[in-house]
């Protein structure tokens, strides 16, 4: 399938400035939540855009600096573990969504998000399932909010080094939940995520 296919079928109904949006960090149990709102220009191809998930570190942080650098426009945005155990992941996920559209410097004319999400904007949008690996826009916004949650949480692994947020990001590994279970949950935990352990 054609990666471009939404974004030129708006283009030709008259939407030119189409953000894509992703969010990571869902599932972890320590961690923000992050969230990317991207415009690319659609006549300067970034190749080898897709799902973050399914390329290598060194691969999405060679593409996110190139994304970064073409973008039109581009917003980052996280959601901390404290907001996220008060209002719960799905509604953090689409508030740091609506925040990353609502801060770019360019207002986009139509917004493509991941997944089954309608946002709270002023704004036509659509959601697709799978968006990551088959809308170009929101491919790269998933690789924009990975690479700066990746980072986020080897900072993380510094601070608080008993639970290897630098290899497992904050998702719950076997390394990590021993790590909970013996040393208790440290300042960055989402307590509605890690009862069990505790």
């Amino acid at each position: 399938m054609d990666k471009l296919a939404y974004e030129k079928q708006l283009y030709e109904n008259g939407y030119r400035y189409i953000c894509g949006v992703d969010e990571v960090g869902r599932g972890p149990l320590a961690g923000p939540v992050v969230c990317a709102a991207v415009i690319l220009p659609l006549d300067d191809i970034i190749e080898g855009i897709g799902d973050s998930k399914s390329l290598t570190a060194k691969k999405r942080e060679k593409l996110s600096e190139i994304i970064l650098k073409k973008a039109i426009a581009c917003n980052i945005c996280r959601i901390e573990p404290q907001k996220i155990d008060e209002i719960n992941i799905l509604e953090a996920t689409k508030l740091c969504m609506k925040n990353a559209v609502e801060g770019l410097e360019i207002k986009p004319d139509f917004v493509l998000t991941d997944g089954n999400m309608t946002l709270d904007i002023d704004i036509p949008q659509q959601s697709i399932i799978k968006g990551d690996a088959l809308v170009y826009s929101i491919g790269a916004a998933s690789i924009a909010a990975k690479v700066y949650r990746d980072a986020i949480m080897t900072e993380y692994g510094k601070l608080y080094p008993d639970y290897g947020f630098a290899k497992n990001k904050g998702y719950g590994t076997a390394v990590h939940i021993n790590a909970i279970k013996e040393a208790g949950i440290c300042p960055i935990h989402r307590r509605s995520f890690t009862k069990k352990w505790r």
